[in-house]
C-alpha cells in the first residue's frame, strides 16, 4: 500500500498532486495550547516557494496557506491540524510528451510498474511541488520544540562546495543559494546560469544544523534519532544520500580521530564539553546535546530540456526532452525542506521522550 505518513507520536499525512487543484498537510499528535495561525507558517513557504529568481523554476504559485482545522482563538487544540496550499499556476499541456514516454532519472517508469497508472503532470506525487505540504508541516513542528534552533544552507552545487574558512552565517540569506561563502555564490551563479541555458541541470548538497536539542532524545535500536533523520531526508524528492555527522568521512579516520573526547563540563552544567562533534550530536542512536549536524544530497533535477535517451510505455526506443518550467538546480528550494524535515523529525523525538522517560 502507498505510505503517506510519517512520524510516530508527532505525524504528518502529506496529500494532493503537482497538477492537482490544490495540495497540503494534515498535522495530527500536536500537543493543544500552542499559538498558531497561518502568519507563522507563510515565511517558512515563501523561502521555499517557486519563481523567486532566474535559478529556479518559473512557475508562479503565491503558496499561501489556511489552516482548515485543529485552531481555535489562535490556539491549537490537540485535533489534527489540516493545511491547504492550492495550486494556481498549472500548465499541464506542457507534459504532453511525458505521457507519452517516461523521463530518465524521474519516478515516470517506476510508478508505471508499480500502479500500471501514473499522473504524468508534474510528475503527481513524484513531483517536488509535494515538498511544499511538509515545509508547512515543519512550521507547526518548530512551535513544539522552541528550544531548538535549525540552520540548513548549501555547501555544494555542481561538485564545487564553498571554503569552510569563508563560512558566514549572515551571508545566507543574502543570495539565492542559501549560501554562507559568498565567493562560492558568485561562482554558482555562473555554473546554474550556464546549466539553465543550455537545458540542463545540477546536484547539490545541504547542510542541516539544529542547535539546542538537549541529550537524551532518540531509542537505542528501532527508533534511533539518526535513523528517522535519514529516513526523513531520504524521503525528500531527488534526495540520493544522507550523511550523519562526518558520514562518509569517519570511514576513513583511526578510532582515535573519529572518537568525540569528553572534558568535564562548567560548574554548575549537567553535560561535558566536547572536544570534537565527529558524531554529528548522536551517538547510539540518542543525542548528545551536541548540535545534530546532516547533510544531503540531491540529484539533478530530471526534468530537462536536453534531449535523453528513453523508451516509451510500449518498450519502444526514442527521444524525450521536458518543456516547461523546472529547477536547474533542485536542491536550492529544497534547503527549506531539509530544515523542515529536521524539525519534523525533533519534534516527534522531543514527544517520543517525554511519553517515555516524562518531563525532563
Amino acid at each position: 500500500m502507498s505510505w503517506n505518513t510519517f512520524g510516530r507520536v508527532f505525524r504528518m499525512t502529506t496529500w494532493g498532486e503537482s497538477h492537482g487543484p490544490a495540495l497540503g498537510a494534515v498535522v495530527d499528535g500536536c500537543p493543544p495550547g500552542l499559538s498558531l495561525s497561518e502568519a507563522d507558517i507563510q515565511p517558512w513557504l515563501d523561502a521555499r516557494r517557486p519563481g523567486q529568481n532566474k535559478f529556479t523554476t518559473q512557475r508562479q504559485e503565491p503558496d499561501a496557506v489556511r489552516v482548515l482545522s485543529g485552531v481555535f482563538e489562535g490556539k491549537t487544540t490537540g485535533t489534527p491540524i489540516s493545511l491547504m496550499i492550492e495550486n494556481v499556476d498549472q500548465r499541464s499541456k506542457d507534459y504532453s510528451e511525458v505521457a507519452k514516454a517516461y523521463r530518465p532519472g524521474h519516478a515516470d517508469y517506476a510508478y508505471d510498474a508499480k500502479y500500471g497508472f501514473r499522473d504524468y503532470r508534474g510528475g503527481g506525487r513524484s513531483s517536488a511541488r509535494e515538498t511544499a505540504a511538509r515545509v508547512a508541516a515543519g512550521a507547526v513542528a518548530r512551535l513544539v520544540i522552541p528550544e531548538v534552533r535549525i540552520e540548513a544552507y548549501v555547501v555544494e552545487i555542481g561538485g564545487d562546495g564553498i571554503d569552510r574558512a569563508n563560512f558566514d552565517p549572515s551571508e545566507v540569506g543574502n543570495n539565492p543559494f542559501w549560501c554562507p561563502d559568498a565567493e562560492a555564490a558568485q561562482r554558482w551563479a555562473a555554473m546554474v546560469d550556464e546549466a539553465r541555458l543550455a537545458g540542463s541541470s545540477l546536484g547539490a548538497v545541504v547542510e542541516c544544523v539544529a542547535h539546542g536539542v538537549p541529550a537524551g532524545w532518540g531509542a537505542p535500536i528501532y527508533a534511533k534519532l539518526d535513523a528517522d533523520l535519514a529516513g526523513g531526508m531520504m524521503g525528500i524528492n531527488a534526495v540520493k544520500a544522507v550523511e550523519i555527522g562526518d558520514g562518509f568521512a569517519a570511514a576513513r579516520l583511526t578510532g582515535e580521530q573519529n572518537a568525540d573526547a569528553m572534558r568535564p563540563g562548567r560548574p554548575g552544567n549537567d553535560g561535558p564539553r566536547f572536544e570534537a562533534n565527529h558524531a554529528g550530536g548522536i551517538a547510539g542512536g540518542i543525542s548528545t546535546g551536541q548540535p545534530v549536524v546532516c547533510r544531503v544530497a540531491f540529484k539533478p533535477t530530471s526534468s530537462i530540456l536536453t534531449p535523453v535517451e528513453t523508451i516509451d510505455r510500449e518498450g519502444n526506443a526514442t527521444e524525450i526532452r521536458t518543456k516547461g518550467r523546472h529547477d536547474p538546480c533542485v536542491g536550492i528550494r529544497g534547503t527549506p525542506v531539509v530544515a523542515a524535515m529536521m524539525a519534523l523529525v525533533l519534534a516527534d523525538h522531543k514527544l517520543l521522550d517525554r511519553a517515555q522517560v516524562g518531563p525532563r
